[in-house]
């Protein structure tokens, strides 16, 4: 199954990024720390090519801390191809005192150059990529401390390009949310969707729902245990959907389980990091 989703406003938006890359310094890319390789777009490597980048693996208060120290070692590695990775957490703004050093460190050699050109002190331009959902206006607002860029708890909201003061010597702009047009991996999908990058209507959230109990079932049974106060687990996702809707009480006239209802509230919790910490994309 390939999954297609790429609104018009995404296509319109990709060519303003192309446009506004020639004045930018540093690129910063969120991506999500519970699936840092599927929230990734690859258009985007394409596009920035070897501009100095700053990627911020977001929502690491949901992930797994072993997996996240993994990907951060890794993502690390690349420094010789001026690339950097933090793990933050936007709600207690947790490694965003790394963020300014980190800018300023990826932009020195262009602005040693420009200098050398004669080119008088100038703000260091930063742009700020993502993944629709991924959290870039609440790391934004956070960062600048007050509420600038739109915020939305839905994929999408941030429709325009807004530049923005966040320090002395940095300007940054803000773009909207990007996807790329078609999912050829259907489980890069699915992460997607469990993450609430895309939208419900993409993808039957029963079918999402599902998926993520496999995954509890392969990696952490107990989490799902505890969570929903299950005494066994059956091999069928399914059936595990029923029982966690008989324990709710989500039930239809003759005994029947609302499964809708079970999913959406599984899916919620899930979201919320309610039943564990996890990271979807692994790293050995």
């Amino acid at each position: 199954m390939t999954i297609h989703w790429y609104p018009g406003h995404m296509a319109k938006a990709k060519n303003l990024l192309k446009e506004t890359l020639k004045i930018i310094d540093v690129i910063i890319e969120l991506v999500d720390a519970r699936i840092p390789s599927s929230s990734r777009n690859p258009d985007f490597d394409i596009l920035f090519g070897t501009k100095p980048r700053l990627m911020l693996l977001n929502k690491k208060d949901l992930a797994d801390d072993v997996q996240t120290r993994r990907w951060l070692e890794y993502l690390n590695k690349s420094r010789e191809k001026k690339q950097r990775a933090i793990a933050i957490n936007t709600m207690n703004k947790e490694g965003y005192n790394e963020i300014v050093p980190a800018l300023k460190d990826l932009a020195a050699e262009k602005l040693e150059a420009l200098k050398a050109k004669g080119y008088r002190h100038r703000p260091i331009r930063v742009m700020v990529v993502g993944i629709p959902n991924v959290g870039k206006s609440s790391f934004i607002n956070k960062l600048v401390g007050k509420t600038i860029a739109k915020t939305g708890d839905r994929p999408g909201v941030t429709r325009g390009q807004q530049w923005i003061r966040i320090h002395k010597d940095i300007e940054l702009l803000d773009t909207p949310g990007l996807l790329w047009p078609k999912f050829a991996d259907p489980e890069v999908g699915i992460k997607l969707a469990a993450t609430g990058a895309i939208k419900e209507e993409i993808l039957p959230i029963e079918d999402v729902v599902l998926w993520i109990i496999q995954w509890f079932l392969a990696y952490k049974p107990e989490a799902l245990k505890e969570r929903y106060k299950l005494t066994e687990l059956s091999y069928d996702p399914y059936e595990i959907l029923l029982a966690i809707g008989r324990k709710r009480g989500f039930l239809l006239a003759g005994g029947k389980v609302e499964t809708q209802r079970t999913a959406a509230v599984i899916l919620d919790e899930f979201q919320k990091g309610k039943i564990a910490k996890v990271t979807f994309d692994f790293i050995f």
